[in-house]
């Protein structure tokens, strides 16, 4: 409520220069048009008053009305608003870059279900709740690659993740660091904000060099998506990486809530954006328009003032 009001302004207050004229206006045409204005000078008003019936209360509740249509027209012509909305010329939604970790460690051959499996299977559900929504794809180990630019195409991230393995990267490792580097170079470079997500099973990187990475990511939110047991050294080790970053940490579930909510944080970012260039003040005045009409109809009844001795 409060921050309502705080935003609160006009879009065209030039407008709200015509509130003392249309009143003036209001004024001038009400003292005229009144259907008593020639016998007010000729006759005392006490006398006046006992001669005719009618139409007082009428006129008066007709003059209210035109006055109060006036100034809710001239409300709405200024243009009132209190909130922000997505230029309709801007994208839907911020890009969402997957950081895979590909490692030997995902993939431990004595495991039937490993790492990487259930990390393949959560990207395709995430790219089927973005559907349409940009997604891009990282691979890293000791070393990392571009898979996808971020695209609106979620089906190719799905099959590309399939395809990933350690035994398709070049260096073993944990460069995560890197990962985040090659992840803001595959921003478009229009780009207001992204958010990057971290599917590992844990981090070796030094927070420190963590730390540094994130200084190049102004614009960007890190989550995780954390594949180890609660409490181990290895779940451990995602959460000093997560604080190093400033990210999240989701931890992996057999539903689907644990997409559900990194697609919530990620509309967060988009929500935040709005702020942002591709931004613009939602028009409100056309909320008073039903007000508007309401009183234009309600002037139509009239009640005629009528003079005594023309009654009989």
């Amino acid at each position: 409520m409060i921050s309502t009001l705080a935003n609160f302004h006009f879009l065209r207050p030039y407008w709200l220069l015509l509130l003392p004229v249309a009143i003036g206006v209001w004024w001038l045409w009400r003292s005229r048009s009144e259907a008593l204005f020639g016998w007010r000078s000729q006759i005392d008003p006490e006398l006046l008053a006992a001669l005719t019936h009618g139409g007082g209360r009428s006129n008066r509740m007709n003059s209210a009305l035109l006055l109060a249509g006036w100034v809710i027209a001239v409300i709405a012509i200024a243009g009132p608003t209190w909130r922000m909305e997505p230029s309709p010329f801007a994208a839907d939604a911020p890009p969402l870059v997957i950081l895979l970790n590909a490692d030997k460690s995902m993939a431990p051959p004595e495991l039937t279900t490993t790492p990487l499996d259930r990390a393949q299977l959560k990207i395709a559900d995430l790219a089927e709740a973005r559907q349409g929504e940009p997604l891009g794809l990282i691979a890293y180990a000791g070393s990392a690659h571009l898979v996808l630019p971020p695209t609106q195409d979620t089906a190719a991230v799905t099959q590309m993740a399939a395809e990933i393995s350690p035994k398709i990267m070049p260096v073993t490792g944990d460069r995560l660091d890197l990962a985040l580097g090659v992840a803001q170079r595959s921003l478009p470079g229009d780009t207001a904000a992204a958010s990057f997500l971290v599917i590992t099973n844990s981090v070796a990187d030094d927070p420190q060099q963590l730390a540094a990475a994130a200084k190049s990511l102004p614009n960007v939110k890190v989550q995780f998506l954390a594949l180890a047991e609660p409490d181990s050294e290895e779940w451990r080790s995602i959460q000093t990486a997560a604080r190093a970053l400033g990210a999240a940490v989701e931890p992996l579930s057999v539903d689907d809530h644990d997409v559900r909510q990194i697609v919530r944080s990620a509309e967060a970012v988009s929500l935040a954006s709005v702020a942002g260039e591709g931004a613009q003040w939602a028009e409100a005045g056309y909320w008073l328009l039903p007000i508007l009409a309401l009183l234009v109809v309600a002037s139509f009844r009239r009640e005629k003032p009528v003079v005594a001795g023309e009654a009989a």
